[in-house]
């Protein structure tokens, strides 16, 4: 296997947006965090729960601007299918059964902590990767960071975000209503059928998008699959820098309002958590510990074991510049949960409020406690390249 892995435009560019809407993130977090506990904090608190339409501000964002986000995840795991990582099935089978392993460990030691409890929901907290904070770490590192692992955390991040997705729609589905939810389902449909007639206008898809996301909304399955749903309806060519693709078209638009944009507002929205008197008492009940646990612990457990495991047997290979401590700096970094944690916790917990605020404190912690781990582990034990990309 050659030990080089060459980074495709469309790579660089997802990778540059990524590891800047990292910084973007960790200034909003620490801005919202400030606001929430200074003497503005009712203001701010209140001002996310405005109704508009219907539904508050705080809503909006993790149903409606997230909805935008899962689009996003969605065609670059389209991408990745056909023309990426995940296009060759040898190739795809390390960060994919990786993904795996730094799902089912994490979910499964928060689980052994809170199993047939009132937090059990809440095993699905740290089963996700947050690609822009790792992908960040990743940058900050320069040269020591082989190209070959910079794809893998990538896929194995978007494979994360797949599962999830997938347990959001099995777990966390409310109030379920069949007809909206077929209604949902037909209108996937025609957008399909659109696809197979080699429709290439945008505008039919982002309409049908729109009424796919209100059907979803009411029917209890959570809006933000439509997003997903909708990626892989519109039509990709095939080829990697096509730039009349309307998926790839699409993919590049939403790069930076999602970088700094979307996602900005859903820190803002999400971490404006009060840190009152004997919060400390809350990070060592048993959710904050499976959290903590799960991220820390059990994403780079996961990851490791997955892949060595995988290598061993001689289902897939490790590409020619990656070393295994190279895969147990990934599996660190795969613990900065951030983003789809906190999404997750707010579907975990509907209305307990003090429950939800000690998981974010939890993520938090975990989160910079891996990303911590992650950059020394990888800075300290893995000497520079002598081959940037």
């Amino acid at each position: 296997m050659p030990g080089l892995t060459p980074l495709s435009r469309t790579f660089n560019q997802f990778f540059d947006s990524e590891k800047s809407s990292g910084i973007v993130l960790i200034v909003c977090t620490i801005l919202s965090l400030l606001v929430a506990n200074s003497s503005f904090g009712p203001a701010y608190l209140d001002f996310w729960h405005i109704k508009v339409a219907g539904l508050s501000l705080e809503h909006w964002a993790n149903d409606g601007l997230m909805a935008i986000f899962f689009l996003f995840v969605g065609l670059e795991l389209e991408r990745e299918l056909y023309v990426g990582e995940l296009s060759n099935v040898r190739k795809a089978l390390l960060p994919i059964v990786a993904a795996v392993g730094g799902i089912v460990v994490p979910a499964s030691i928060h689980y052994a902590l809170n199993g047939d409890t009132p937090t059990q929901a809440g095993a699905g907290i740290p089963m996700a990767t947050d690609i822009a904070f790792a992908l960040g770490v990743l940058a900050l590192l320069g040269s020591r960071v082989p190209a070959s692992l910079k794809v893998f955390l990538t896929a194995l991040a978007v494979m994360d975000d797949l599962g999830a997705i997938i347990v959001i729609a099995i777990f966390y589905t409310a109030n379920f209503s069949p007809a909206y939810l077929f209604s949902a389902l037909a209108v996937l449909g025609v957008l399909v059928i659109l696809n197979r007639l080699r429709v290439m206008t945008l505008l039919p898809y982002l309409i049908g998008g729109a009424l796919m996301w209100f059907f979803m909304l009411k029917s209890g399955v959570h809006a933000t699959i439509a997003g997903v749903l909708l990626a892989f309806a519109i039509p990709f060519t095939g080829r990697a820098e096509d730039e009349e693709s309307p998926s790839h078209r699409l993919e590049h638009w939403l790069h930076k309002p999602v970088a700094f944009v979307v996602l900005p507002i859903f820190a803002l929205a999400n971490t404006g958590i009060l840190i009152a008197d004997g919060w400390q008492q809350e990070l060592f009940g048993n959710n904050s510990l499976g959290i903590f646990g799960g991220l820390v612990l059990g994403k780079p457990l996961g990851i490791f074991l997955a892949s060595f495991l995988a290598v061993a047997v001689g289902v897939c290979a490790l590409p020619g510049d990656l070393k295994w401590r190279h895969i147990l700096g990934a599996g660190l970094l795969g613990g900065i949960g951030f983003t789809m944690s906190i999404f997750i916790a707010n579907l975990a917990f509907p209305g307990a409020t003090t429950l939800i605020n000690g998981s974010k404190m939890a993520i938090l912690s975990a989160s910079l406690t891996a990303g911590t781990l992650g950059f020394l582990w990888l800075r300290l034990f893995c000497p520079a390249a002598k081959i940037s990309n």
